[in-house]
C-alpha cells in the first residue's frame, strides 16, 4: 500500500509539472495541513502562517519542474515552507539565530536527564517559553526532524553552532521542565 501512495504522489507531481491544476490541487489538499502546522510552529500567528503556506505552494508549483525526486515531495515542500517562514521572521526583524545574546545563568554541572513521563502539552508549553533562537533549534531538530547539517543550511549558521545551540536549548528546556 505504501508503494501505491508513493506512485500516486509521483503521478500527481508529474501531472502537476505539466500544469494540470487538478493534480496540483490534490497535492495541495494532501499537504496543506502539515505545512500549515510547520509554519505555525515557527511563526505563531495564524494569518502569517496561512500567508506563508499559500506563498510556499505558489512557489512550489511555479518551480515544480525543478523537483527531481532526490527527496519526497513533502520534504521538498517542507523546506520551502521553513525557508519562507524564516524569511518572514527576518522581514519582521525577529532575530532567529541571536540566542547567544540572551544571558542565562545556568549551572555548569551537567543536567541529569531522568526518564520521566512528562505531559506533552506541558513540554510544548515550556518550549513556547524558550527564547526564540532556542525554540527554533528545538523545533527544527526535535519536532521537524532535521539534522544539524540541514539546520545549519536553513538558519545559515555552522554545524557546530547548531549543535552547541541545540545543547544549550535542551539544557534550558530541561531546567524549565524541572521547575514545573
Amino acid at each position: 500500500m505504501e508503494t501505491n501512495i508513493l506512485f500516486t504522489h509521483k503521478d500527481l507531481v508529474e501531472k502537476g509539472k505539466s500544469g494540470d491544476r487538478s493534480s496540483q490541487y490534490q497535492l495541495y489538499e494532501l499537504y496543506v495541513d502539515a505545512m500549515y502546522n510547520v509554519s505555525m510552529r515557527m511563526l505563531r500567528t495564524k494569518e502569517d502562517a496561512e500567508d506563508v503556506v499559500q506563498d510556499s505552494f505558489v512557489e512550489a508549483f511555479k518551480n515544480l519542474s525543478s523537483f527531481r525526486y532526490e527527496s519526497t515531495f513533502g520534504s521538498w515542500l517542507k523546506r520551502i515552507v521553513i525557508n519562507k517562514s524564516i524569511n518572514h521572521l527576518k522581514l519582521k526583524r525577529v532575530p532567529i539565530t541571536a540566542i547567544d545574546d540572551h544571558e542565562f545563568h545556568l549551572n555548569d554541572e551537567t543536567v541529569e536527564e531522568k526518564e520521566t513521563d512528562y505531559d506533552i502539552k506541558k513540554i510544548k508549553k515550556v518550549i513556547e517559553q524558550l527564547p526564540l533562537g532556542y525554540k527554533q533549534i528545538i523545533n527544527l531538530y526535535l519536532i521537524e526532524g532535521y539534522d544539524h547539517v540541514e539546520i545549519s543550511d536553513i538558519m545559515n549558521i555552522t554545524v557546530s553552532t547548531s549543535k552547541s545551540q541545540y545543547h544549550r536549548a535542551k539544557k534550558k528546556l530541561i531546567e524549565m521542565i524541572k521547575e514545573l
